[in-house]
């Protein structure tokens, strides 16, 4: 049997080699002391929005938090934040072995080109995962939003198919993930949005004005796509560039336009507005700040997604969480981008 390993067992490292170990996988954990004590303590409890679930008991979960466990998996999985993707990438240089599979399972779009950079004996994919997961006590995970993982398609990948398929957990395989990467981006840049309303993500996305506000930043990135002619993926039942236009209708007609963005656990909040919760830096960097890195590239601007970067930066260094409303996160946004909305966007 094919061991994988889950170097990061955060929520979502936990959550998919959760899956995987319940589905009958082989499956190693690497993860920082916390978490190994919880998994061994309680060992790994799993729950989905349609109220599915699973159990793999203490015994069972193999955890260490030593990255030379790696040294045996002949696929990696890497879940850790974006920040310490270069740290990552040079601990697993010291121990894969060469023609290890390796997959970025994280946000943003260039942890792959890290890890391929510092892993040239390997096999590294850019991999998505676009459902929210949250830590619900020690030990506990829930998948609190719908969706598939999708993967980079490769040859060195299929003998690993049906151990996601057998976990219930079936890839999605892309000839080219890019246009993915960037059509997950433009969802997850209400992330910000999510975080600064300290909301969970159904209550922000049923307000209007929210809604908005993450408009504004996809209308921006989209734009910028179009002038570095990258055409993002169809990740959802409306081609993305609709998006917008919808997130802007009144209320009532948006429950019914936009179930799908709404089937979501109640309780669910992004995965940024935890880590304010928590005291930890977010990936702002790496969600809206990709969007400021790809104008800067083109010479343009990106006043809409550099001004949500600046003001979760601020909610991270405040004594006390600000939960702005979402007239004045958009007042707000709307000063930054120097022109009023159109007429149709208006509150």
């Amino acid at each position: 049997m094919a061991k994988i390993c889950i170097y990061g067992a955060g929520s979502i490292g936990c959550y998919v080699g959760g899956r995987l170990l319940a589905g009958g996988s082989d499956v190693s954990f690497i993860g920082r002391a916390r978490m190994a004590n919880q998994l061994r303590g309680q060992g790994i409890t799993l729950s989905r929005h349609d109220d599915r679930h699973w159990h793999v008991p203490p015994e069972r979960t193999d955890v260490s938090t030593a990255a030379a466990t790696a040294a045996a998996a002949d696929l990696v999985l890497v879940t850790v934040k974006s920040a310490a993707t270069p740290a990552a990438a040079a601990e697993l240089a010291n121990v894969l072995r060469p023609g290890t599979i390796v997959v970025s399972f994280q946000n943003g779009v260039g942890n792959a080109d890290v890890l391929r950079a510092a892993l040239p004996q390997s096999t590294v994919l850019a991999g998505m995962v676009p459902f929210n997961v949250v830590e619900r006590g020690p030990g506990a995970f829930h998948q609190g939003s719908a969706g598939e993982l999708e993967i980079k398609h490769t040859p060195a990948m299929q003998p690993f198919v049906d151990e996601f398929r057998k976990a219930g957990l079936p890839l999605i395989q892309h000839v080219d993930m890019l246009p993915v990467q960037w059509a997950k981006l433009l969802l997850n840049l209400n992330n910000a949005i999510n975080a600064l309303a300290n909301r969970p993500l159904k209550e922000e996305l049923s307000q209007r004005a929210y809604r908005i506000c993450l408009g504004m930043a996809q209308k921006e990135a989209l734009a910028l796509l179009k002038r570095a002619d990258i055409r993002p993926a169809r990740v959802t039942p409306l081609p993305v560039t609709w998006i917008p236009r919808v997130l802007g209708v009144p209320d009532a007609l948006f429950e019914r336009l936009g179930r799908t963005m709404l089937t979501i656990d109640p309780l669910a909040r992004s995965s940024m507005s935890d880590d304010l919760a928590m005291g930890r830096t977010t990936e702002i960097d790496w969600i809206n700040g990709e969007v400021v890195r790809l104008a800067q590239c083109l010479g343009q601007t990106a006043p809409v997604n550099e001004r949500l970067c600046e003001l979760v930066r601020e909610a991270e260094r405040a004594d006390v969480r600000p939960s702005w409303s979402g007239e004045a996160l958009l007042a707000d946004l709307r000063a930054a981008a120097g022109a009023s909305l159109p007429v149709h966007d208006r509150i």
